[in-house]
């Protein structure tokens, strides 16, 4: 009964998506949240104003909530590379486990234990030390981002790589060559513009809710402000860095791309770009679509003229190179559809992303009241917080859905590098388990962050090991007087 329609490999693909696009929202989310609370800090150093030490207070309130959620998402996934995919740590584990280790000897040590001294040290050092602290938090995380593309860059782009011949696993021979991974330092800075511009537009729309109620009129507005000016110059970057890893796939990954445009056939030199299209999927053809020439050529190669290679010469292609190591039955046909539309969401929303900042700072700018005035904007910014965590979701599925049917491009298929030992029944067993964990982890998280904003930011007091009593004083609960109880 357990079998009907249902695989091992199957289950085990689908148990770590559903655990990485969920870990995947927490991710961005802190990376990008804490480098805005680092800039709302530096403001209070700067201005000597007490509103900015709410805000990085307040924000950095939630960002607690993420990192903690973050962790133990991050966790559950790393089992599952032993758990389900025990044949992929082993052809992989001398390249792999490097930039891991060093992930979390060096960036996540560095950002855990700075997160410590931000949190409980608001009277125990001066405001620049103290912002030093939220700042190599940022660092930390960014860092972090650093080794995890590191490896996932290896599985896109194989580099400084030999095959053990005995063993049948590759080995590293040049570490350099890992860091230096073309496809690392494309990918890098889309992944941490694409932070900036959640994090931004989550502190962006929840000040704009708040604000619909009149609530700290003056608190959100700053906030508002600092986040959109963030999120402007994030959206910016995210476009400029996605052409040049867009660019990059049409001659690493042609697969891929053609899957993005949606093209089975090779592209004429009138460069269609398409709009809307259907496909059939099973006999490898475009249906319909609405297309605007030159676009495509636009967006390759900016220029006029030029040809891309369609899916279906792709394939060929492949055959060509891989049928004497991996067979002649192998579907190099990536999920079209997923492809096409994912990098659709992401192109619309880029270009969204930058115009409600530019609109949102201009309504809000100093001396004006327009942001108060128009009501439908700020409820474009609120429902706007989900969407960041929606086109990062179809970012993931772009990068690792158009490497299918490889785990690590041209060397192990998906297929072969799923656990022997796994079975049907405890993979349904362990996936209903994650997704009632995540539903719970995901509810917690909303629940906390909607109480904290509606507490406001009075209620925030990040005085850690101080605290201040009626009198304003500070007492320390370590101290002698506090085991006084006469």
């Amino acid at each position: 009964m357990l079998n009907a329609g249902l695989t091992v490999l199957g289950l085990s693909r689908f148990q770590f998506a559903m655990t990485t696009v969920f870990h995947f929202f927490f991710v961005p989310f802190s990376i990008g949240l804490a480098f805005v609370v680092a800039v709302m800090e530096t403001m209070y150093v700067a201005k000597k104003d007490e509103t900015y030490k709410k805000m990085a207070q307040f924000w950095g309130k939630m960002f607690l909530y993420s990192f903690a959620v973050g962790v133990v998402t991050g966790i559950i996934q790393e089992f599952q590379f032993g758990m389900n995919w025990s044949e992929y740590s082993r052809f992989m584990g001398d390249i792999f486990g490097a930039p891991l280790a060093i992930e979390a000897l060096a960036a996540f040590f560095l950002e855990s234990t700075f997160i410590g001294l931000w949190m409980f040290t608001w009277e125990r050092f001066k405001p620049r030390i103290h912002a030093l602290f939220i700042w190599l938090v940022a660092i930390g995380s960014s860092l972090s981002a650093v080794w995890i593309l590191a490896a996932n860059s290896f599985m896109q782009n194989p580099v400084g790589f030999a095959i053990n011949k005995s063993t049948g696993r590759v080995v590293m021979t040049s570490f350099s060559a890992v860091v230096k991974n073309p496809q690392l330092w494309l990918e890098l800075p889309h992944v941490l513009m694409g932070a900036g511009i959640t994090a931004s537009f989550v502190v962006a729309g929840c000040s704009a809710w708040r604000l619909l109620k009149k609530d700290h009129v003056s608190f959100y507005r700053k906030s508002l402000n600092v986040a959109l000016v963030i999120g402007l110059i994030a959206s910016l970057g995210s476009v400029a860095s996605g052409d040049f890893q867009t660019r990059y796939l049409i001659k690493e990954q042609p697969m891929k791309f053609a899957a993005m445009e949606g093209l089975y056939k090779d592209s004429t030199n009138k460069g269609e770009w398409a709009i809307y299209s259907s496909f059939n999927t099973k006999q490898h053809k475009t249906t319909s679509s609405l297309d605007v020439p030159y676009v495509l050529n636009i967006l390759s190669y900016h220029k006029f003229s030029g040809t891309v290679k369609g899916q279906n010469t792709v394939n060929k292609e492949l055959h060509a190179t891989y049928d004497k190591k991996f067979g002649k039955n192998m579907n190099y046909y990536v999920p079209t559809k997923t492809l096409f539309w994912s990098f659709r969401l992401m192109a619309v929303a880029g270009g969204l992303f930058a115009l409600v900042a530019i609109v949102g700072l201009f309504f809000n700018r100093k001396k004006s009241q327009t942001i108060m005035k128009q009501r439908w904007f700020l409820y474009i910014m609120g429902l706007m917080i989900w969407l960041p965590f929606l086109v990062n979701t179809a970012g993931w599925f772009i990068t690792e859905f158009g490497r299918y049917p490889w785990v690590v491009y041209g060397l192990l298929t998906i297929a072969d590098a799923v656990s022997p030992t796994s079975t049907v029944g405890s993979l349904l067993f362990t996936n209903i388990v994650y997704f009632l964990l995540f539903a719970g982890l995901g509810l917690v998280m909303i629940v906390l962050s909607h109480r904290a904003l509606k507490a406001g930011p009075d209620a925030v007091q990040m005085n850690g090991y101080s605290s201040e009593d009626t009198e304003g004083k500070v007492e320390d609960p370590y101290g002698t007087e506090a085991f006084n109880h006469d």
